[in-house]
């Protein structure tokens, strides 16, 4: 079975003015595309076909296939960061209330450490809250690296590739960052990540 388009799980314009319809329309029904056509192209009549998203991604990084890896990392990569969106500005749960609290101090400190390494990172990438042991950390990847290559559990991510915000922002990463941060992040997607412990899986 082929992987998917994972559909977004709001309407186009629900992000907006933060992120906009035309953003969506494009990095969605474009990027996110483009990724998961070259990933089925990639691994049609390999013993890779019917596989899971996560088997093939592990499957390309142990074979050094760059070009399968970005895909299938970026199809991936893409899936998570639309569900670390949510259309209006929610708070955390009582849990993670306490994880954010016992890391970071306050949520208030822990969305300036978002903003910062986001704002920070230097070119292509994107920037994550994971939980290891019961302890939050916000990390930095590279261009397609993805949750292979984070020491603890995904809970959110934020896409730093210009296309995710430049149509909207233009070079000022920071404000998308502002904008997204302080009121689109999916804490209620973040729980979930917590509790279950382990990375979300890509709809099949």
């Amino acid at each position: 079975m082929a992987i998917t388009l994972m559909p977004l799980p709001y309407a186009e314009d629900a992000l907006s003015p933060a992120i906009s319809a035309t953003t969506l329309q494009t990095h969605h029904g474009k990027h996110h595309k483009a990724y998961v056509d070259k990933t089925n192209a990639a691994v049609d009549g390999t013993d890779l076909a019917g596989k899971s998203l996560e088997e093939v991604i592990a499957a390309a990084e142990a074979k050094g296939d760059k070009g399968l890896f970005n895909n299938s990392a970026q199809t991936w990569n893409h899936g998570f960061y639309w569900k670390s969106l949510s259309p209006s500005a929610q708070a955390p749960s009582s849990d993670l209330a306490a994880a954010i609290d016992a890391s970071f101090g306050s949520l208030d400190k822990l969305k300036d450490e978002l903003k910062a390494q986001g704002a920070g990172h230097f070119a292509s990438g994107w920037v994550w809250l994971t939980a290891k042991d019961g302890k939050l950390a916000v990390e930095q990847t590279h261009d397609a690296a993805s949750f292979t290559s984070l020491s603890g559990t995904p809970l959110l991510v934020i896409d730093l590739w210009e296309h995710a915000y430049y149509l909207d922002h233009k070079n000022v990463r920071p404000d998308y960052l502002a904008a997204v941060v302080d009121g689109h992040l999916a804490w209620d997607f973040a729980a979930e990540n917590l509790a279950r412990g382990k990375a979300w899986a890509y709809p099949a």
